[in-house]
């Protein structure tokens, strides 16, 4: 069956909404039609080469939508289900995975380099960090979806599916922010937006936002942010005068360069604590003495996917979002079709934040 997709023919090339064919579901497979999913900075990413993906391929990892028709085996969900789309499902037999931490499952994308599909000239096609959701149905293995919670709309819970598991978890799971302790975000995007909300509800009391965007400042205080500082070379000091000279508790990096990564490190007080959740490419060199290292005593942590467990939390975001606390509406910053996405590429190059939804 032929469905509409955005396909990478090749890395540092532009999207191409195309015609795919999209076979039926397998043996442990399931169809879902896409109701929506989000352009994610990963996306962008994957099409320029900071991150590796088979190509040609479908890209997109953040969705949600129904799921049309299962193959033999698959009996967690059925058709007429609403789900969201897991992009990084653990396989459970892993030494990361008999630690408990699902987020780095050495397995997690061996999906990615398969052929789901073929273009309409029956070219190979890859899906895009397992799930390629930038299309109108897409066939995933049976461990990439999950139920979309009671009480969570369709379209929004594909925000679900990366934003808000990975902001939620960077301050929840990796920085561990304590009710009355300071908070720095660098980067309001998506990712960013959402960890800004996750710190309002773990109660922190002061919730500074940084971006290199003073156009942001408006989205950034309606996600949670008491204090707002457009990025500079002063970016460190100017935090610290807002929390009288010591520095921030924890500061969650979401830009992934070398001189964000520096300037959260710069910003915390010491002791404090920084967890870098933005994607770098190699040649972002962080650098750091070894007196300083000693002298601040600070902790310097990556995050993976907000170390989050989809299935033990998407029950607790669902919580969330029915008492009102967290709000997936506020980190949509435009929503658009299927045609929209190259343009939606652009904007992130121009450093427009927030996320665009595509809605199918």
């Amino acid at each position: 069956m032929a469905v509409r997709a955005a396909v990478l023919p090749a890395i540092g090339s532009p999207l191409e909404i195309t015609g795919i064919d999209l076979p039926d579901p397998g043996p442990g497979q399931v169809r879902v039609r896409l109701a929506a999913a989000g352009v994610c900075h990963s996306d962008l990413s994957l099409s320029d080469g900071t991150m590796r993906v088979p190509v040609p391929a479908v890209l997109g990892h953040e969705g949600a939508g129904t799921v049309v028709a299962v193959g033999e085996g698959v009996g967690h969900v059925s058709p007429g289900d609403g789900v969201v789309l897991n992009w990084a499902p653990s396989c459970g037999a892993c030494h990361a995975c008999s630690l408990g931490e699902v987020w780095l499952c050495a397995n997690a994308l061996s999906g990615a380099a398969d052929v789901y599909a073929r273009t309409t000239e029956g070219t190979d096609l890859h899906p895009g960090l397992n799930v390629a959701a930038f299309a109108e149905e897409t066939v995933v293995s049976a461990s990439c979806v999950l139920p979309v919670p009671d009480g969570v709309p369709l379209t929004d819970a594909a925000l679900l599916g990366c934003a808000v598991l990975t902001g939620y978890g960077a301050v929840h799971h990796s920085a561990r922010v304590r009710a009355g302790e300071t908070v720095a975000v660098f980067g309001v995007g998506g990712v960013g937006l959402a960890a800004l909300q996750a710190a309002r509800i773990a109660g922190a009391s002061k919730i500074v936002a940084v971006d290199v965007s003073a156009q942001k400042e408006e989205l950034a205080r309606a996600a949670g942010a008491t204090d707002y500082v457009v990025a500079s070379d002063t970016t460190a000091r100017e935090i610290r005068g807002l929390t009288g000279k010591q520095g921030v508790d924890v500061a969650v990096e979401c830009a992934g360069r070398a001189v964000s990564i520096r300037a959260a490190w710069d910003s915390t007080r010491r002791g404090g604590r920084t967890t870098v959740v933005g994607i770098g490419g190699k040649d972002q060199q962080v650098t750091f003495n070894a007196l300083e290292i000693f002298h601040w005593g600070r902790t310097l942590s990556g995050c993976v996917y907000g170390n989050s467990d989809p299935a033990q939390d998407l029950p607790v975001l669902a919580e969330h979002i029915r008492a009102g606390r967290l709000d997936l509406s506020a980190l949509v910053t435009e929503r658009i079709s299927l045609d929209g996405i190259p343009a939606a590429f652009e904007n992130m190059l121009a450093g427009k934040g927030g996320r665009a939804l595509v809605v199918f």
